[in-house]
């Protein structure tokens, strides 16, 4: 892919790792071991969380939080949540009546190093303890600012986003889809999360929805240029590199925006939506750097 005119630092990793691993010690917290009958569900459960991965989203949580001076204790624990979330949908996504993926993040699928019963039961628990987590007054001691936070999930999560996203991707199988459509399904499977990260810091600090709505916007354009840069390495990369399948979606016979567009102008569509997602952030005055930094990163990423 073409360098982006504003390349991401060389601490940014360095900084998304260390979040990481914060993020992975409060769900190591918030999922410990255990040692009743039903002990392999929650060893699945924390199979599934943590397993690798660099843990974007939940870095976008902190990140947005930052900006409003939030207590660092309270975003982690939405990011916890998120990321309990989303590894639910990847649980689900790998199993046979799915996506059939027997590797993720360069290690055996839930349903594989499991059974399918189990992986099953894991991401449904995985879901329903993000709810869980939300709505614990250690979050934020405030109870509106909780039940906004469930409910903006829920959205996201649900019919109108991800799940929905997910089921055009399965009809998408059978059919050819136009550019608007794919960008719809790719708003709802990827943006909706990605929007949830960044205002949910801004819903933790009572922030204005000037900054709200900056922070989604950003969040859209973003999930969308991750969706664009996804289905670019799909086609490119390995395995070996991506941790998982290649040309996944191309053996399912799915409308992308590679396979639509075809890749160089995919390429330039990523690059124009990490532009104007930057843009968004200027009302941060300089404030918001990571998250820019963040931007390129995610057009630049290999796997």
């Amino acid at each position: 892919m073409a360098p982006s005119p504003r390349a991401a630092s060389p601490e940014l990793e360095s900084m998304m790792k260390e979040s990481a691993d914060a993020v992975n010690k409060t769900i190591r917290h918030l999922l410990p071991e255990s040692d009743l009958p039903e002990a392999p569900l929650y060893e699945a459960m924390r199979y599934g969380t943590l397993n690798g991965g660099k843990r974007l989203r939940p870095f976008m949580v902190c990140q947005a939080a930052k900006l409003f001076g939030v207590d660092e204790m309270r975003a982690r624990r939405t990011a916890a949540a998120l990321e309990c979330l989303h590894s639910y949908s990847l649980i689900h996504d790998d199993l046979p009546a799915m996506d059939n993926a027997d590797t993720r993040r360069g290690k055996p699928s839930t349903h594989v190093e499991f059974d399918e019963a189990t992986a099953i039961l894991a991401g449904d628990a995985l879901l329903t303890f993000a709810f869980e987590v939300l709505s614990n007054e250690e979050t934020h001691a405030d109870p509106r600012v909780r039940i906004e936070l469930v409910n903006m999930l829920a959205v996201a999560a649900g019919g109108h986003g991800m799940v929905g996203g997910q089921m055009l991707d399965l009809i998408g199988e059978g059919e050819e889809f136009d550019l608007g459509t794919i960008s719809r399904m790719q708003r709802m499977k990827t943006g909706k999360l990605m929007a949830f990260a960044c205002e949910s810091g801004a819903v933790l600090g009572k922030a204005g929805e000037v900054f709200r709505r900056a922070l989604r916007n950003y969040a859209y354009d973003l999930g969308l240029a991750f969706q664009v840069t996804d289905d670019v390495l799909d086609v490119e990369e390995s395995p070996s590199v991506l941790g998982k399948p290649a040309n996944q979606d191309e053996a399912a016979g799915k409308s992308t925006f590679v396979s639509t567009m075809g890749k160089e102008q995919a390429k330039q569509r990523a690059e124009m939506l990490v532009e104007q997602a930057v843009r968004h952030l200027h009302v941060f005055d300089g404030r918001a750097d990571t998250l820019i930094e963040l931007a390129y990163y995610v057009l630049e990423r290999r796997a």
